[in-house]
């Protein structure tokens, strides 16, 4: 059993550098936003399971379904005119398609009508901020398509979605605050006002697949970890690089660094496995097909999964789920060791599969900036959050393995 004197010389052992270069490796151009099924997400699975293999584990892929992945096939054009001049607008700032709209790669043009008011036939209706889309769409018999609001991030962003609602019968545009605004006025005034755009949005059935390596096999009465992250992210829109270094490069980028320091440090009988998850995006899947797996396996991991570890603002965020009492309290008392200070808060990632299965699962979020968007790059991921949280999760799996008794989760409780 390990000693509280030889946790300082654990943490010691995380380097910043070292996930750094993971981040940057993960956000690089080749990985093309490792969306689930893509060949940015094989190239990412391929160069991650070559990390596992060279730290010793036993390594396999599992893959699952993925049904109606949503991506954007081409740059939408939209222009629009309040009766005076015509203006472009730029994609991914001032405008985006919706994950509800309906697939039109053809321009349409249409006069300018709003939703709930206006007769709709031949026009793009914008709606108004207080109404959903779901009451937009009571009156939109003949229209050309529906226009909605969505909030940009500090550097102008629209954010991308790809687990959403099932597409409507039309195209659905989103807009800026600032050009929602002006679309709305000119709709309202009498006038000639137009827009012109088309949504190339298609939904693909692809394949899902998760990396599974087991550094330790457990012993009967053993403590049995698992570190969890997922690898992948929305993916690439053409003309439109999103990195995905945040959400979840950095979490990926922790969990190696953890598993790295760890597989030589446990005792003997505790066990330490690793899985790097795919389709968290589009309704955390892999997860969920891995806590099926092991349900039916009677297994029964102590489950931390990290995603979003890019800049900690005041407190990370811990959500537990499942028979996890033990398992936070521990958590919280490795960040009182390592000084990081935790907040309970939604993580709504991963561990939330875990736990729903019945398994000890605590989730650990320390921000991220750019949220799935072009902002989210490997500067804005602040070496000395990642080496936190990374000595967090050591720290924690330290304390986890003095009690393993305590600790197992009911899953595996046959009695």
């Amino acid at each position: 059993m390990t000693s509280s004197s030889n946790l300082p010389g654990l943490l010691e052992q995380v380097s910043a550098d070292r996930m750094l270069a993971t981040i940057a490796t993960l956000a690089s151009d080749p990985l093309a936003g490792r969306r689930v099924g893509s060949t940015g997400g094989a190239a990412a699975r391929a160069w991650l399971v070559d990390q596992l293999t060279a730290l010793g584990a036993d390594v396999r892929t599992e893959e699952f379904p993925v049904r109606a992945v949503p991506q954007v096939y081409e740059a939408p054009a939209v222009t629009w005119s309040d009766g005076g001049g015509t203006e472009e607008l730029v994609f991914g700032r001032q405008v985006a398609i919706h994950p509800a709209s309906a697939d039109r790669p053809d321009t349409r043009r249409g006069a300018l009508g709003v939703a709930g008011k206006d007769d709709p036939a031949g026009r793009w209706l914008v709606v108004p901020a207080q109404m959903s889309l779901f009451d937009a769409y009571r009156d939109t018999r003949g229209a050309a398509g529906l226009l909605v609001r969505r909030p940009v991030d500090a550097e102008g962003w629209q954010f991308t979605m790809l687990a959403g609602p099932d597409p409507g019968p039309l195209p659905v545009l989103t807009f800026d605050l600032d050009t929602h605004h002006a679309v709305l006025a000119a709709a309202t005034a009498a006038g000639d006002s137009w827009l012109a755009g088309a949504t190339p949005l298609r939904r693909d059935d692809v394949t899902g697949t998760n990396i599974h390596a087991c550094l330790r096999r457990p012993a009967p009465a053993g403590a049995d970890l698992l570190l969890t992250a997922h690898y992948d992210g929305v993916g690439d829109h053409p003309g439109l690089r999103l990195p995905g270094a945040s959400d979840n490069a950095t979490g990926v980028a922790v969990v190696l660094e953890a598993a790295r320091v760890l597989t030589t440090a446990l005792p003997a009988g505790a066990g330490l496995s690793v899985a790097l998850l795919d389709g968290e995006e589009v309704g955390a899947l892999g997860s969920a097909h891995h806590a099926s797996q092991l349900r039916a396996a009677g297994a029964a991991p102590l489950v931390i999964n990290v995603d979003g570890a890019g800049r900690l603002e005041g407190a990370a965020a811990v959500e537990a789920g499942g028979p996890a009492h033990r398992l936070l309290a521990l958590l919280d008392q490795a960040g009182r060791h390592t000084g990081i200070p935790l907040k309970a808060g939604p993580v709504a990632s991963d561990n939330r599969r875990y736990g729903g299965a019945g398994f000890a699962a605590v989730g650990i979020g320390a921000g991220m900036g750019g949220y799935h968007s072009p902002a989210d790059t490997p500067d804005k991921v602040d070496p000395a959050t990642l080496g936190a949280i990374a000595r967090l999760v050591v720290a924690t799996a330290h304390l986890v393995v003095a009690a393993p008794a305590t600790l197992s989760s009911s899953i595996g409780d046959k009695r």
